[in-house]
């Protein structure tokens, strides 16, 4: 007979846990995410009623009971998904990714799992489902924010004194997973955030939550013994074949998350770089949003590295984006009209990027993005074959020199543009390009990297 320590302590999970084997997607499968570039990320639940951010439950430390109550007075009126989209669609956005629950455990959608979801709140409805439709109207792409982890499990924070808790709070996802995967049709990206603190990540000290020094190297974060993630991973692709799945969920993922950051360039695996639009994730009334330059710049300093923008707002606690972000957005998308010829369908390289930008390439044509004039006055880079032509999309005099291998463009400081000056050059044969492997230096992407506002 096993002891109580044998069957509960997670020292003796890490010791017998035998992964199942998880198959990344094939690369045909994610090329629609690689062709795409520019998602809309969406935090919204009762969080935003308080206009405090998506964590106020956590960092205020809010009576469970009581900030579980706001969802009787969680109307939602100004809640139009159609609107979202719509938006989402101006922007030149091509795909949408909605908290369908965060880490306060509410849900927007039907759950049998739980009782916690805006079924059973004032506003009466599956948000989710209204959400799925409104993509789909737009032709855009569905993907699903999922927190594994929910704060009003104290087993979540203290497994060894709570561990039936635990457990239970393990089968509530489970659970709520297989609803999500069931209930909306073809789901296409599911994007897992908060299994990264669980079992050990945080810990309370001097009656406050301290997250460990040295938490990002802790034996703790690799907790797929305890979420079983291979096996969930498995069950998940059993009901959505060619859904694509982050790595914030305790396995290597398809596709990698740098939050509000570049890293280096990396082509050897789909990555996106998740942002904000009015530096907070959850509604904060008053944020300065981020101006249309830095949008631009952001946007192509990602692309010309091969990565994917997931760019977020947050919506009011009525429902509503704000009409500022909104308008801000709209530009966005009118320059990207104009100019996404030179992003869409195309992938990083091969001219390595630089803090004065990058190229992106489709066939034989190269794309040289310039969005940084500071740092030099020319652009000198290997050719990758026999030039046949060029032209400035934004930009009508530029001179090219052929020196030795290489070719130097020269712009003239008047002809620059103020954002992003980009020249299209024309090769004589398809490029063909190696890429670059590049290394991950931060799994869960958490430094603070992008951000400026106006």
């Amino acid at each position: 007979m096993k002891t109580i320590k044998e069957m509960k302590t997670l020292d003796r999970m890490r010791e017998t846990y035998i992964p199942e084997k998880a198959e990344r997607l094939d690369e045909e499968k994610m090329k629609w995410f690689r062709d795409t570039k520019f998602g809309m990320f969406i935090h919204w639940g009762l969080y935003s009623m308080l206009g405090k951010g998506e964590w106020v439950m956590f960092n205020e430390q809010l009576n469970i009971k009581e900030y579980a109550g706001l969802k009787d007075e969680f109307y939602a009126p100004l809640f139009d998904a159609s609107k979202w989209a719509k938006t989402a669609k101006a922007a030149g956005m091509k795909y949408m990714v909605l908290t369908t629950r965060h880490h306060d455990g509410f849900c927007l959608f039907d759950s049998k799992a739980s009782t916690y979801t805006s079924i059973n709140s004032a506003a009466g409805k599956d948000f989710v489902k209204e959400f799925v439709a409104a993509c789909r109207a737009e032709g855009l792409k569905v993907g699903f924010y999922y927190s594994p982890m929910d704060w009003r499990f104290p087993g979540y924070f203290f497994p060894e004194m709570f561990w039936e808790n635990a457990l239970e709070m393990k089968k509530q996802c489970w659970e709520q997973l297989k609803e999500l995967m069931t209930n909306y049709g073809k789901i296409d990206m599911l994007w897992f955030d908060g299994e990264w603190l669980a079992l050990g990540g945080i810990s309370w000290k001097d009656n406050g939550w301290t997250r460990d020094p040295d938490w990002i190297n802790s034996k703790f974060l690799q907790v797929n013994y305890f979420w079983e993630s291979e096996k969930l991973v498995n069950m998940i692709r059993s009901l959505q074949p060619d859904i694509m799945i982050n790595n914030r969920g305790g396995w290597e993922g398809d596709f990698h998350v740098r939050e509000r950051r570049l890293g280096s360039m990396r082509t050897d695996k789909p990555w996106d770089s998740n942002d904000c639009i009015a530096d907070s994730w959850g509604y904060i009334p008053g944020r300065p949003v981020l101006s249309l330059e830095q949008l631009i710049k952001n946007l192509v300093s990602i692309i010309v590295r091969d990565g994917n923008y997931l760019l977020n707002v947050g919506p009011t606690g009525d429902g509503e984006i704000e009409p500022c972000q909104v308008k801000r957005l709209a530009e966005l998308g009118e320059w990207l009209t104009k100019y996404g010829k030179a992003l869409y369908g195309t992938r990083g390289g091969p001219i390595l990027p630089g803090d004065w930008g990058g190229s992106t390439y489709r066939g034989n044509k190269v794309y040289l993005h310039i969005i940084n004039w500071e740092v030099q006055d020319s652009i000198t880079f290997p050719a990758p074959g026999k030039l046949l032509s060029s032209y400035g999309l934004n930009c009508n005099q530029f001179n090219i020199l052929e020196v030795g291998d290489s070719l130097e463009i020269q712009v003239a400081a008047d002809a620059r543009d103020p954002f992003d000056t980009i020249i299209c050059l024309t090769f004589e044969k398809d490029i063909i390009w190696d890429g670059v492997a590049a290394t991950e230096d931060d799994i869960y992407g958490l430094a603070d990297g992008l951000k400026k506002a106006d």
